[in-house]
């Protein structure tokens, strides 16, 4: 049994939380300038100019890239063998999250659904904990905007709707979000499951690599597909029209029920953020 102390912890999540907010990935940068090359629009490309620059800025001089900094989202792989020492888990994380947003001069954006009086320091993070073999910690922070969060849906269809309907309810709902989410996009769909476990595969599939391919050669076509035809749409970069409306489709899946096919479309802005690292 390894044992980990919550103040490495606490303090693993406070850089996260400024490093997220503040250094857009690599992955995320050159996806940018592939979708610069392909649009033909100017005031499209004249946008993600901007973007790139506005990321390149926020990385020189450590400030947000978005004035949002989101929800703090922690995915969080504890190997069966760690035993955290000093206290909980979830609260060593809320303390990283309390920090990071102080000592980062992040915006606080929870609040109390009835009141909408503000926590005053971004807590409580959601936290997904998921139990794993072997003695590390592995700890994924992922910001995430309130404008592209409220885009997105999850629904329960029919079993008989199938690929063709699920494929209608995804690009249909990139197409009702419109400027919305700040596109260029990423489109993250879970598939099966569960209600609320559709919704989690949407979301963890927003923290694959872009430009990576789908390991499952039956959803990385419908990736492809399903890219193709949001693009179609027209909405472009800020939905001011142009060929670059999504960057790309990520698609989780897992089995369902023989009643139902839950689906949900979790949609992510341009400021696509996470950071990750291993205790």
């Amino acid at each position: 049994m390894r044992e980990i102390d919550v103040n490495k912890v606490t303090e693993a999540v406070r850089e996260l939380c400024i490093r997220a907010n503040t250094q857009l990935g690599d992955d995320m940068l050159e996806a940018l300038k592939r979708a610069l090359d392909m649009e033909e629009s100017p005031q499209g490309r004249d946008i993600l100019e901007k973007l790139i620059l506005n990321a390149q800025i926020a990385r020189e001089e450590s400030i947000p890239i978005c004035q949002d900094t989101g929800f703090a989202v922690v995915f969080v792989e504890l190997g069966q063998d760690v035993h955290i020492k000093g206290g909980s888990l979830v609260d060593a994380i809320n303390e990283g999250v309390r920090r990071g947003y102080a000592d980062g001069y992040l915006r606080k954006s929870i609040c109390h659904p009835f009141t909408r009086q503000n926590t005053g320091d971004n807590t409580p993070a959601i936290v997904h904990v998921n139990l794993v073999p072997g003695d590390a910690l592995r700890l994924v922070v992922a910001p995430k905007g309130g404008g592209s969060e409220n885009m997105s849906r999850v629904t329960m269809l029919t079993p008989a709707a199938g690929i063709e309907g699920i494929k209608e309810f995804v690009v249909n709902r990139v197409r009702e979000s419109g400027p919305n989410p700040c596109p260029p996009t990423i489109v993250g769909v879970g598939i099966g499951g569960t209600f609320e476990m559709a919704a989690i595969l949407a979301k963890r599939s927003l923290l694959r690599e872009l430009g990576s391919e789908n390991r499952d050669p039956e959803l990385r076509k419908l990736e492809e597909e399903w890219l193709a035809a949001i693009n179609d749409l027209g909405i472009g970069p800020q939905g001011l029209g142009g060929r670059i409306t999504s960057l790309a489709v990520h698609i989780e899946m897992m089995p369902c029920h023989i009643a139902s096919l839950p689906v949900a479309v979790n949609i992510q802005c341009h400021a696509a953020r996470h950071k990750e690292t291993v205790i």
